[in-house]
């Protein structure tokens, strides 16, 4: 499975976001002023065996910004919401650099839907 232009409407914003590979499912957070792009190089490699889905986050790559503060709390319930509205029931999140700390909110936030944190 290789699915882009993807978008999920949650909490206020369009999400951008790919769905490449089948398997277990692993979110991929990029870091400040990053994109889906950012995991070009290992996208394919994790792919051969997970469910890999990338996301552009809040004002990032196809992602457009919104009216509403830019934090680290509210970023983690959009992906909260992603993992919802694909029915993944669970997901395990990497995230590097400020995608690093989104997935630690997320974890905090949402522990009954982040089954690993990376």
């Amino acid at each position: 499975m290789n699915t882009k232009g993807n978008y999920a409407k949650v909490n206020g914003l369009e999400l951008d976001y790919e769905v490449h590979g089948e398997g277990d499912s692993l979110i991929l957070l990029h870091g400040g002023l990053g994109a889906i792009e950012m995991f070009g190089e290992v996208l394919p490699m994790l792919a051969q065996s997970r469910q890999v889905i990338v996301v552009d986050l809040q004002a990032h790559g196809r992602t457009a910004d919104i009216d509403r503060p830019f934090s680290f709390k509210a970023i983690a319930d959009d992906v909260a919401a992603l993992i919802n509205h694909l029915g993944l029931g669970q997901a395990d999140v990497m995230g590097y650099s400020n995608g690093g700390s989104v997935a630690v909110r997320a974890a905090i936030q949402h522990p009954e839907l982040v089954r690993k944190l990376i």
